[in-house]
């Protein structure tokens, strides 16, 4: 199954009590703020 990075499946997985999953999710929520602080 592919990774899903959008942000509401990443805001649901950092909810997750797995360690893993929810590093993942921030990864991808990290990754959004990144491309939205070079977009100002």
């Amino acid at each position: 199954m592919p990774e899903k990075t959008d942000l509401s499946t990443a805001r649901r997985l950092m909810k997750s009590p797995n360690k893993k999953t929810a590093r993942r999710g921030l990864k991808v929520i990290k990754q959004f703020k990144k491309t939205q602080r070079g977009v100002k």
